[in-house]
């Protein structure tokens, strides 16, 4: 690191505040899981990871934890929350295992008033007697100041009095919390500016809330600022709208403060992302930056011919950089040159009318507003060229498909063949089998046989989803030959009557 450098502590609370999270309570082995990653993975310097007294799980989840943690030498980088309550959290601490204490304290004279009913003279006799017992039984201590934003708007001059009587007791750093969300850039930047040059020797955090979004953004002003550390949640995780996201604020410090270094390894945040998305059950959405599924994600085709020229639509924000690869989108507003780079990724070269019959299939589906992934591109491809080599004779007009329960399904299709329709009606074991009784009845008036169903099979892309595209191959037998037929469509049996109307016309 250059003399010019400056290291910021990046503290990890999700498994502390990012628990807080409505509906979220991570077992006792995942809480473990999510530290270790924490830690070895991601490499963050610290990691909050529970607030004390709070259950018999949480001290059972904390004593795996601080006991992994001292067998690996980071038993200093582990945090518990504790509470102005003389010795009952130094106690849990103790009975947990753990070393570092983030003491809860009053940042605002309306908070001190109105919630502890408390003069400061005898709350800051109270924290110094925390602090001191828990120094004697070997405890480091942090200290938070609660709604230390709401403090610095209304009470500055209480904020400033708590300092002067912090920066005499033996504690490591003092934690800056926005608890509420209500900060604005300029106000971090004017706060913490203050702060820091008026206590030069004192480590300070901040610890930013995103309740008007703009958790990412006062990090970012927090840090410029002046602040030593700052706290962040995987996935941006925490009570009402959550903490300011770990993945946004690390790319952001990386890439707009060149002069500002952090221990985090860039390229595991959306492994550990997917995975606390897995234990919390809280949904990442689809457009969260880095983590987000389709943030590194091309729609638009212009985009994507940008990017093949001279990659006019790249960033600094590489998906590379997350462990991620970009994608380009399949659907109505594709074009070609979305495509084109899908195709490539596959290995697979078309001809110049072949691309544009694929491209004008991929828009058809994408105006049906069906979801088309690459995985699909191979069975989209074989649908069109065995497509092509078919002249249409026979055309399936339209057909109504009824299944219930403790009954017969049944079919009425309207058919042409060679320019005569014909409408019938019929019941079978299942939809297609009805489907077929229906067109062997319209082919008899024509006294002509159906082929034989040899096989039927169906194929879904490798991790294909309920509305994936289904490819269905049947194998026919005339008597004299065998051939196959595909069809395509997100619908099953949609896909085997496309396959039929293929054989229809090939007979």
């Amino acid at each position: 690191m250059s003399s010019a450098s400056r290291y910021i502590e990046i503290m990890d609370t999700t498994l502390r505040d990012g628990e807080q999270t409505s509906g979220v309570s991570f077992s006792p082995s995942e809480k473990l899981t999510i530290a270790q990653l924490l830690l070895t993975e991601l490499k963050v310097d610290r990691i909050e990871i529970a607030s004390a007294r709070v259950s018999e799980g949480e001290l059972a989840a904390v004593k795996a934890i601080t006991k992994w943690a001292k067998e690996n030498d980071l038993l200093d980088r582990i945090e518990v929350l504790t509470f102005v309550d003389g010795d009952v959290s130094i106690k849990w601490m103790q009975q947990a295992g753990a070393k570092v204490m983030n003491l809860l304290t009053k940042g605002s004279l309306n908070h001190l008033t109105h919630q502890l009913k408390k003069k400061p003279d005898e709350h800051f006799k109270e924290v110094a007697a925390v602090i001191a017992l828990g120094k004697k039984k070997g405890l480091e201590c942090n200290v938070y100041l609660e709604d230390w934003s709401n403090g610095m708007r209304h009470s500055r001059d209480y904020v400033y009095q708590y300092l002067d009587f912090l920066k005499e007791l033996p504690i490591r750093r003092v934690m800056l919390p926005d608890t509420l969300g209500i900060l604005i850039p300029s106000e971090v930047t004017e706060y913490i500016s203050g702060i820091v040059q008026r206590y030069p020797g004192i480590h300070f955090d901040f610890h930013a809330h995103n309740d008007y979004d703009l958790g990412t953004a006062n990090v970012l002003e927090g840090v410029k600022a002046g602040a030593h550390g700052i706290h962040l949640t995987v996935n941006g995780m925490g009570e009402r709208a959550g903490n300011a996201p770990l993945a946004s604020a690390v790319a952001v410090l990386n890439d707009f403060l060149p002069a500002v270094k952090t221990s985090v390894n860039e390229a595991s945040l959306y492994r550990v992302s997917k995975l606390v998305e897995t234990f919390s059950g809280v949904r990442i959405p689809s457009n969260k930056p880095v983590v987000g599924e389709n943030v590194f994600t091309q729609t638009a085709g212009i985009h994507a011919d940008g990017d093949k020229k001279n990659k006019l639509y790249f960033s600094d924000l590489m998906p590379e950089r997350f462990g991620r690869q970009r994608k380009y989108a399949l659907g109505k507003t594709s074009g070609k040159a979305n495509i084109e780079n899908n195709l490539a990724q596959l290995g697979i070269q078309l001809s110049e009318s072949d691309l544009k019959l694929v491209t004008q299939r991929i828009i058809e589906l994408g105006d049906r507003k069906e979801v088309v992934t690459q995985a699909d591109l191979p069975y989209i491809i074989s649908d069109i060229l065995d497509s092509k080599a078919i002249h249409e004779k026979v055309k399936i007009e339209n057909y109504v498909l009824t299944h219930s329960k403790s009954l017969h399904p049944s079919v009425t299709v309207k058919v042409s063949i060679n320019g005569e329709v014909f409408e019938e009606h019929a019941q079978g074991d299942g939809q297609y089998d009805a489907f077929m009784n229906a067109l062997k009845k319209a082919y008899k008036k024509q006294k002509q046989d159906l082929p034989v169903l040899v096989d039927y099979s169906v194929h879904i892309p490798p991790g294909g989803k309920t509305d994936a595209l289904c490819e269905t191959i049947i194998t026919w037998n005339t008597g004299s030959r065998e051939f196959k037929t595909r069809g395509l469509d997100s619908d099953q049996t949609v896909a085997a009557i496309k396959a039929t109307q293929k054989m229809l016309n090939i007979i």
